[in-house]
């Protein structure tokens, strides 16, 4: 079992008190029976976020919509759990949802998971994404180091030429100094 489904099973059984909803919903192998989850009424967040990861994971689309919301929680557990799943959907909409989720100063808190599902990807709107995203977190003062730090190494690991002015920016920061210098490393130097 992969360990984003473990983590997940473990937080959908205690949250839901181990009921039989519970173990049937993660027993079933019914791709319908999970999509009828994320519509009916009255389902419990734990219920909905098991349906759409699962579906997610299967490479079902339906999920695509609760999988995005579970990407902008509040709960970083839900969000990275989403951000596993959006990674296996393949739904052609992934990228440019992460994308302005990461870009959204209004939801910077919870924009990690947003940062690092664009690299999984490596979509035509990951780098721009990123570097917008690091350019607003590299103000003084900026609360969301950890979000900035996973731009650095995020646009380290694309290694686009495009992303050097912003990351030799990131040099004068001292949290971030040291991450922008092996990102920088990675980057092709242009002739």
């Amino acid at each position: 079992m992969d360990e984003e489904l473990r983590s997940l099973t473990d937080r959908a059984r205690r949250e839901s008190g181990g009921s039989a909803a519970y173990e049937h919903l993660a027993a079933t192998g019914d791709l319908d029976e999970l999509a009828e989850v994320l519509t009916a009424p009255g389902q419990p967040l734990w219920a909905r976020e098991l349906a759409a990861f699962r579906l997610g994971v299967a490479g079902d689309r339906r999920a695509f919509e609760s999988l995005v919301l579970f990407l902008n929680h509040r709960d970083p557990e839900r969000c990275a759990a989403a951000a596993h799943a959006l990674a296996r959907l393949g739904d052609p909409r992934t990228a440019r949802a992460a994308a302005a989720l990461a870009t959204n100063e209004l939801r910077v808190a919870y924009a990690l998971h947003p940062v690092r599902l664009l690299v999984d990807l490596r979509a035509p709107e990951s780098v721009p994404a990123l570097i917008t995203t690091l350019q607003r977190r590299l103000r003084p003062h900026d609360p969301y180091r950890r979000v900035a730090l996973a731009c650095v190494e995020g646009l380290g690991a694309l290694g686009d030429p495009r992303a050097r002015p912003v990351l030799s920016e990131a040099l004068a920061h001292p949290s971030l100094a040291e991450a922008a210098v092996h990102a920088l490393a990675r980057i092709p130097r242009q002739r």
